[in-house]
């Protein structure tokens, strides 16, 4: 394939002729010829399958089967030797395995198509995630809701807090605000989901996501680049929900005592310090 490309390069961008590409590479005028001036996409491979599984009706009736399971709970799904006695009585001849193998496959082609939309997000430096955990702290005695402000970065998986009293507008771009004076900077891009205090509009048919007016003036002033989420997306920011999570059993698991949400604030950011000096 690499001596194809130089061909492609050599015809396309440098426009040679096939003559003088010939000549240069000291190959023959029909080889040049052939990969310099035609296509050469590769041809998807289909394998005819054979046996009693896809030549009969079995296979439909399991593939029935399988349809309808998917559509209640785990639990009550057919197994796969349920599947192969319910064929048997129908007057099925194969074997057990003919059926594993058969739902196998059928399995493995599913996730197969399911998976083909679907890219490996790259995570740059300078970019970070941010996102909402709900934790449970003691105050005076009471266990009291904690809406902790969470902001990871992803290229070094380090992370930083904020606990607030709640998710509204204010405390949102408040605990922005600390966020990047303890992180001493301003990430180059933040990504978000669809939070109320940021966005007034998912993202839809319609097009990108619209910002609320002063989370926009918010980002504008401190000059760094959003992206939103697509709805029910959380694998679109998986360091940050795994940040939530590792906040919440190494810091919350015990509700601490505050005498504040300052001194909350305080305890967490000493908490964190020691924390990013171990080994990511």
């Amino acid at each position: 394939m690499s001596e194809v490309n130089c061909i492609k390069t050599l015809r396309n961008e440098k426009g040679l002729s096939i003559s003088q590409i010939a000549d240069t590479l000291d190959i023959n005028w029909r080889t040049a010829k052939k990969y310099g001036d035609g296509d050469q996409l590769p041809q998807e491979k289909t394998f005819l399958k054979k046996g009693m599984m896809y030549e009969e009706r079995w296979g439909e009736i399991v593939l029935d089967w399988l349809e309808e399971d998917s559509k209640v709970k785990k639990k009550l799904r057919r197994t796969n030797k349920q599947m192969h006695e319910e064929l048997v009585a129908l007057g099925f001849p194969g074997s057990y395995r003919t059926v594993c193998d058969f739902i196998a496959n059928c399995k493995a082609a599913r996730d197969d198509e399911q998976s083909k939309g679907y890219e490996r997000l790259a995570h740059p430096e300078g970019e970070a995630q941010v996102d909402f955990g709900v934790m449970e702290a003691v105050h005076e005695g009471e266990i009291v809701d904690v809406h902790a402000l969470i902001m990871s970065f992803p290229a070094s998986n380090t992370g930083f807090v904020v606990p607030l009293p709640s998710e509204n507008q204010e405390c949102f771009l408040s605990g922005l605000k600390l966020l990047f004076k303890q992180a001493g900077g301003i990430p180059l891009s933040i990504r978000i989901d669809n939070l109320t205090p940021a966005v007034k509009k998912v993202r839809g048919s319609e097009g990108e996501a619209q910002l609320t007016d002063e989370f926009m003036a918010f980002k504008n002033h401190y000059g760094f680049k959003v992206q939103v989420c697509n709805p029910r997306s959380g694998h679109e920011k998986g360091n940050v929900e795994r940040k939530v999570g590792y906040v919440r059993y190494n810091f919350f698991s015990v509700p601490p005592v505050i005498k504040d949400f300052d001194d909350l604030t305080e305890q967490l950011y000493q908490k964190f310090l020691i924390d990013r000096k171990r080994m990511h």
